[in-house]
């Protein structure tokens, strides 16, 4: 069983920054793929990024190619998501996923979500 809390999130103007942070529970966090989804009102939730288990491959949304960093650090079995130059567009309630071994970019194939935190960009 692995949980996963996220933070970070928060209001901020076009053109900033936001630094996400996702911490998990469970011995074998290493063995986990990671990968940030976002949702907005009305919008299907949709892929941003993901990261495989020692963070050698990442993967990334053509909308946030470029804007957004994600990383890992398995000794405190931690995810986090840098985001800059932040768009309106990018407004929408952020979730951390675990995926046992194999990174994949489809919501339904990942195990365990976190809650989720709200990113709102202003214009």
């Amino acid at each position: 069983q692995v949980q996963l809390v996220e933070s970070g999130g928060g209001l901020v103007e076009a053109g900033g920054s936001l630094r996400l942070s996702c911490a998990t529970s469970g011995r074998t966090f290493s063995s986990y793929a990671m990968g940030w989804f976002r949702q907005a009102p009305g919008k299907e939730r949709e892929f941003v990024t993901a990261i495989n288990w020692n963070g050698g491959k990442t993967y990334y949304a053509d909308s946030v190619k470029g804007r957004f960093t994600i990383s890992r650090d398995n000794a405190q079995n931690t995810v986090a998501l840098q985001m800059n130059s932040l768009k309106p567009e990018d407004t929408a309630v952020y979730y951390c996923a675990a995926r046992w071994l194999v990174v994949t970019t489809t919501p339904s194939e990942y195990e365990y979500w976190g809650q989720g935190t709200q990113v709102t960009v202003s214009s």
